[in-house]
């Protein structure tokens, strides 16, 4: 069923900050937001894989940024053991090479016709808020239609500055300019509440 829905035949993109705060813990467990984000990552893996057997496109980002491409979730482990959490959140570089990598597929039809979704898994605010911005619209402006390129943003933690500034991104992108409201929020309370699939479908349809 998921791949006759607009939820097929989409790649999808995990962004993870790896930026120092994430080593900060928030729960009464315990556990850290780089170890939620871990968690997170391995189902949203897992979820993917139903859709897109190929493995999903994995980034790690604080200052600087590494990809990963074609990642099913039993790599996951293995990227989490390869980094660890340092530096800031940077958040512009890596989605520009992360729409420059789906623009450039596009042009020779090697993407995927329902488009991309990218879901970006972060706790704080981006150190380059109007980059970021700047970077959103830009890439609305080359789609043709609004279930093109979805982006989520998946907060873990509670820093309520990371939140107003991802909500402005939800609610405010069209009125900055943006040719489609492309961008979802998503914290990790929202998610507790609502499966994987709905956090997906969200994301395109939002």
């Amino acid at each position: 069923m998921l791949g006759d829905s607009i939820i097929g035949n989409r790649d999808y993109t995990l962004m993870i900050d790896k930026s120092s705060s994430m080593a900060t813990s928030d729960e009464a467990n315990g556990k850290t937001r780089w170890e939620i984000a871990q968690e997170s990552t391995f189902m949203l893996a897992q979820k993917c894989e139903e859709i897109d057997p190929d493995g999903i496109t994995i980034y790690l980002f604080s200052s600087r940024f590494r990809r990963y491409d074609n990642v099913t979730s039993t790599k996951v482990t293995k990227i989490y053991e390869e980094n660890e959490p340092m530096g800031q959140t940077d958040l512009a570089e890596v989605l520009q090479d992360a729409f420059d990598n789906y623009f450039e597929r596009k042009a020779v039809g090697t993407a995927q016709p329902n488009g991309e979704t990218f879901l970006i898994i972060t706790d704080g605010e981006p150190t380059d808020r109007k980059a970021v911005i700047d970077i959103i619209i830009d890439a609305t402006q080359k789609i043709d239609r609004d279930e093109e390129l979805a982006i989520s943003l998946i907060q873990v933690g509670k820093d309520k500055k990371a939140t107003a500034f991802f909500k402005a991104l939800d609610d405010q992108l069209q009125a900055a300019g943006a040719k489609f409201d492309i961008v979802d929020t998503v914290t990790v309370d929202d998610m507790k509440g609502m499966s994987l699939t709905d956090v997906l479908f969200k994301a395109i349809t939002d």
